[in-house]
């Protein structure tokens, strides 16, 4: 039976909405979340880094499951499992059982968004396909950018739980329209690299577990040193095992290539400045600006509003700067706002604090869709499908360790209350290492990507090792099953 496109991308657009609004949603939702289930701060911290870490550690496997065994099949399974869990989410009535739910949503907004890519690729060609990416990149800016506003009126109105039962009900219509989906796999694809990422998932988890318990079980606990410790040990685990496959979940001899590294880094601060703000200004805004929380979901538009606006904007502004330049700009930015959002205090107006906050928001918009070309077009074209999905792992690994960091800094400052007294001196120390981060790496960049660079080739024997494999087209990412010629976008 012939799958009519038009309902395929529907589909995709409407599971794309989802997935980052539960993520910006939640985080409006973590201080009544707090109060109506009597939980501390580190417990429901867990309730936006349990997501985030698992969508992180997940994407790539699932991406290689999905080419193995069918994309609709990955997709449909990916959105039972966050439609399921937003539902129990909604309906939890203790802090632990809404954290382990949290993590389940992520390993299924992880499959749904590994496939949801490949599966627009494999229903629309030539000029149709490039215009069912732009709707669908416009989606994610357009669930990311108002998402805390979504959330904030949607609390106001029905309470916490209807911030996860949202997304979920979006998830069951999606879930029903699922069989008009085309199902697609490709020939001769990757497996899955259960090792590697079995020991990525656990570093990352016990790194993260450290930072957020380390306030309340104090630094120096034997649980707290053992996350720690546990982390680095399966962190070098990892690299030993990366070294012995054949085809390796990173492929770690793309660390030799400075640019690559530079850009990586890049897209990582560029997100990882934002994303903890959008976590967690909303209770600063609420508990310490005595703003409600419909009040502080459209106040965060001042930051994530330009992720819509900006991104169409990039292109023409690379006839002037480079792409690399552009990059470079965008960290330098979020540094700048940064710093400048230090003048947030208590009894701060909207328009005291606009400037800033539009200030990081135009480095994160502008970079949007535009660094993830300019990553894979630092790496030989036979490593594009490898240094694609290496780039985002390492962007969503570090963003959801900044957010555990930041939540760490303000728990300890606050006492675990995250109110004042310490609530603004905590911010400021964030701010002030966020700022002093950007702007170290953007002085860094400008030498390592603005100087004259020739692309590295590779010999015939080293492309055919290549994990891309010698018979996938250059360009082809790898787990998503789309060309990296279209503009991509990352999803939170």
């Amino acid at each position: 039976m012939r799958k009519n496109p038009t309902i395929v991308l529907v589909v995709v657009l409407l599971s794309s909405l989802s997935l980052p609004i539960t993520l910006t949603g939640a985080s409006v939702a973590l201080p009544d979340i707090a109060a109506d289930l009597q939980a501390d701060l580190p417990a429901v911290q867990w309730v936006v880094n349990g997501y985030i870490a698992a969508f992180a550690s997940f994407m790539l496997a699932t991406g290689s499951l999905a080419d193995m065994v069918g994309r609709r099949r990955v997709f449909g399974t990916g959105v039972s499992v966050f439609a399921a869990a937003g539902v129990l989410s909604a309906l939890s009535w203790n802090v632990v059982v809404l954290d382990v739910l949290r993590v389940l949503a992520g390993i299924g907004g992880a499959a749904a968004a590994a496939s949801s890519a490949a599966i627009l690729a494999s229903a629309f060609s030539g000029r149709a396909r490039i215009r069912a990416f732009s709707f669908f990149g416009t989606a994610l800016g357009v669930g990311l950018a108002f998402g805390p506003t979504v959330a904030g009126l949607l609390i106001e109105g029905f309470g916490w739980r209807a911030v996860f039962a949202g997304p979920a009900v979006v998830s069951i219509v999606v879930l029903c329209l699922v069989p008009s989906l085309p199902e697609s796999r490709e020939p001769g694809s990757r497996k899955v690299d259960w090792a590697g990422t079995a020991t990525f998932t656990l570093a990352l988890l016990l790194l993260i577990a450290g930072f957020v318990q380390g306030p309340a079980w104090d630094w120096s606990s034997p649980a707290v040193l053992g996350a720690f410790a546990g982390s680095l040990v399966l962190l070098v685990t990892f690299v030993v095992v990366e070294r012995r496959q054949a085809q390796p979940m990173f492929d770690l001899g793309l660390l030799r290539n400075g640019r690559f590294i530079g850009i990586s880094l890049a897209g990582a601060v560029i997100v990882s400045v934002p994303l903890p703000l959008i976590v967690y200004l909303p209770a600063y805004f609420t508990k310490v600006l005595d703003m409600s929380s419909g009040e502080a979901g459209v106040t965060l538009v001042l930051l994530t509003g330009l992720t819509l606006l900006l991104p169409p904007v990039a292109p023409l502004v690379t006839r002037i700067i480079p792409p690399q330049g552009v990059v470079v700009l965008a960290v330098a930015l979020v540094g700048v706002g940064a710093a400048w959002l230090t003048v947030i205090e208590p009894g701060a107006s909207v328009l005291s604090i606009a400037g800033p906050l539009l200030t990081i928001g135009a480095g994160f918009g502008i970079a949007t869709g535009l660094i993830d070309g300019v990553a894979i077009g630092s790496v030989d074209p036979a490593r594009a499908g490898t240094g694609a999905g290496m780039f985002n792992t390492v962007r969503l690994a570090i963003e959801t360790i900044a957010i555990a960091v930041t939540g760490a800094v303000l728990a300890t400052m606050t006492d675990g209350r995250l109110a004042e007294p310490g609530y603004t001196s905590g911010l400021h120390v964030v701010l002030w290492w966020m700022a002093g981060l950007s702007l170290a790496l953007a002085a860094v960049l400008v030498r390592v990507l603005l100087s004259p660079f020739k692309a590295p080739v590779l010999s015939p024997a080293a492309a055919d090792r290549d994990p891309a494999g010698p018979g996938r087209r250059p360009g082809w990412r790898a787990g998503t099953g789309r060309s990296t010629g279209n503009r991509s976008r990352r999803i939170p």
